[in-house]
């Protein structure tokens, strides 16, 4: 007889649902209702819990589970601790729906059954009147508050925008009554000075008419001695004696018909009537900065503390139309090779201590000193350095020492740092530690034997004359563009970089910035200093920002020049901001106002050979600009290395 192999016995579970089906890899099994099934007690999941392995079950009877056997019910891994297992919130939000959507589909049955139970009933033709009746007075009343809820929305809207509109009238109100108030005290001082002016000598009113005799006799000298000079000054420099789009107001458009006299000379000054004219002209065309600016300040103080916000814009509004022209007094060349096609920018221009002499530096690898009086003075436009430094790769920045009047600092495209002495020509240090190009150099006005620098490597880096290597390193995180300290502390520095941002650093706690100002669309080329709380950046966004060290927002934006992708200059003084731009200009910018108050165009160079197929001036741009200290003169130059020396007028 055939022996018959015992089979294993196996156990029934209790209670099995027909026809069970895997539900997949969480290890919960299916009905064919769609019912969430736990593989242990074979109930309807409420809150499911995973093991390690993937396996979901009920958190009762896993836990049951587990105090008996420390193995997963359904693969047999080993569960150390019940504090394995972990809720499966996937799971239980599935139930969930699937069970909102079951008992969404239940009341739809039940309600269709209603209807349908309704529907089928023998009605007579008094019922059905009836039941018509109630169904058009319940559809009335639904229509009336439909009606009601868009009337009641309609008022709310109207009483808002009533409620606003009575806001601003109350302003408006609180603004009339101050430029009343302000109206009437200014027509007062108005009379006193009037009064004290005709109570002036005769001998003491000016006479405008010799004025304007002196400008054509000043028009008439310059227009000779331009004519003569010719040769190459004339052709290739450009003779300062400008016509008239050299004094341009905010428009960029001609000045008064008075021009200006050759380099050195006395330029015709424009008359009374003249300048009374073109303030009027520059108030119309600022008329809507200006206005934010008065309702801005007299409403920040209060009504009962209106004199002095008016003194703070009746001296913003002297500022403003201080100067109405600008016009250029000297001229000069950074290069005098008059025959050669290759590039003659000037990247920085930068004053001495004294402001006695101001030194050039470009691309041609030299830096040129210049006595500034001689310049000014001088009675052609041909100039030539008191000195001249040359260096072995292109530079890119150039700082003086505000201690030592003949030392000045360089960076240039090989990232290395020279010091210099202007006096003997030699070159007295060299700091050697930044892996790329270094674009910016400064001192510390208060430790002027600190010296920062900024480079490609996005590494700011502090350096002392005395020592051969850097004493701090900043890591900027992105290209550094500009350095600069803040004139008022030891401990301060400003950086601008490629990652948009202007990184404010306390020197004593260099691994944290003290203040990131974010803002601008693209690199931070320039950040230059106003004074000990306010600075001014520019970025190749085409646009200057104004912020507060304490602000992390900016206070105000400059826009007016254009400035995609070259270094174009940044100057400051006191409350007033210049800037080069890529359409071969130069913008002035007062604080307190967004657009520019005043322009000065480049005339195109003229080479005695030009590059074939060259438009102009369609490809120069200002290339570096800056203030000489508390005064109204400007020096600035442009990709072609023309220099120029222009007088705010």
């Amino acid at each position: 007889m055939m022996s018959r192999t015992p089979q294993p016995l196996t156990r029934r579970p209790r209670k099995r649902p027909a026809t069970p089906v895997y539900g997949g890899q969480d290890g919960s099994y299916k009905s064919i209702n769609n019912d969430f099934i736990c593989p242990i007690c074979f109930d309807c999941i409420d809150e499911a819990y995973m093991t390690k392995c993937g396996h979901s079950f009920c958190h009762d009877c896993i836990k049951k589970s587990l105090e008996k056997n420390n193995r997963c019910p359904r693969c047999g891994i080993p569960i150390e601790s019940p504090s394995h297992i972990f809720p499966n919130f996937t799971l239980t939000e599935l139930i969930r729906k699937h069970r909102l959507d079951e008992q969404r589909n239940a009341m739809d049955k039940q309600l269709s059954v209603h209807e349908w139970q309704f529907l089928s009933q023998d009605w007579d033709l008094g019922e059905i009147n009836n039941v018509m009746t109630l169904l058009v007075q319940r559809k009335q009343r639904l229509e009336q508050g439909s009606k009601v809820a868009e009337t009641r929305m309609l008022k709310t809207f109207l009483e808002e925008v009533r409620d606003r509109k009575e806001k601003e009238l109350d302003k408006v109100k609180r603004q009339l009554e101050l430029l009343h108030q302000d109206c009437q005290a200014v027509g007062e001082t108005l009379r006193e000075h009037e009064e004290k002016q005709l109570a002036c000598p005769d001998h003491l009113v000016p006479n405008t008419s010799g004025l304007s005799s002196l400008s054509v006799a000043s028009t008439s000298s310059s227009s000779g001695i331009d004519a003569g000079s010719g040769g190459v000054s004339a052709g290739v420099s450009g003779s300062s004696s400008v016509a008239a789009h050299d004094v341009t107001d905010a428009e960029g458009g001609s000045g008064s018909p008075a021009s200006e006299s050759f380099a050195g000379g006395s330029a015709a000054r424009p008359s009374f009537e003249m300048t009374e004219a073109r303030k009027k002209r520059k108030l119309s065309q600022h008329f809507e900065d200006l206005e934010k600016v008065y309702l801005s300040t007299r409403t920040s103080t209060g009504l009962g503390d209106g004199e002095g916000s008016l003194d703070q814009f009746a001296m913003c509004l002297s500022k403003f139309s201080q100067y109405t022209a600008i016009r250029a007094v000297a001229s000069l060349n950074y290069t005098h090779e008059v025959f050669t096609n290759s590039s003659s920018i000037v990247s920085s221009i930068e004053f001495d201590r004294d402001c006695e002499y101001f030194a050039i530096a470009g691309v041609t690898k030299k830096i040129k000193v210049f006595e500034y009086g001689v310049v000014r003075e001088a009675v052609v436009d041909l100039h030539y350095p008191i000195t001249e430094m040359s260096c072995a790769s292109k530079i890119s920045c150039i700082a003086w020492n505000p201690y030592k009047k003949q030392l000045l600092s360089s960076a240039d495209y090989d990232g290395i740092v020279y010091m210099w002495d202007t006096s003997t020509n030699q070159r007295i240090q060299m700091f050697q530690e930044h892996e790329k190009r270094c674009w910016s150099v400064d001192f510390n006005r208060m430790d002027p034997k600190l010296l920062a620098s900024g480079s490609d490597d996005t590494k700011v880096k502090l350096w002392d004359w005395d020592r051969p290597h850097s004493v701090m390193t900043i890591e900027g995180g992105a290209n550094v563009c500009c350095v600069k300290f803040n004139p008022t502390t030891r401990y301060n520095l400003a950086f601008g970089s490629a990652d948009h941002c202007v990184h404010y650093y306390d020197l004593r706690n260099p691994k944290k910035a003290v203040s990131v100002f974010r803002g601008h669309g693209k690199a931070v080329s320039y950040v230059k200093f106003l004074n000990g709380q306010d600075m001014v950046s520019a970025s190749t966004d085409s646009q200057l920002k104004l912020w507060s060290v304490g602000r992390h927002n900016a206070i105000s934006t400059f826009q007016g020049h254009i400035n995609e992708k070259n270094f174009v200059g940044l100057a400051t003084d006191g409350d007033y901001i210049a800037c080069g731009s890529e359409n071969n200009s130069l913008y002035l910018y007062y604080k307190g106002l967004s657009k520019h108050i005043l322009t000065y165009k480049f005339e195109p160079a003229r080479r005695l050979i030009e590059k074939p197929g060259k438009d102009d001036d369609s490809s120069e741009f200002v290339s570096a600009v800056t203030w000489k200290p508390d005064s109204n003169i400007l020096v600035a130059a442009n990709s072609q290395g023309l220099v120029k020396l222009l007088e705010l007028v």
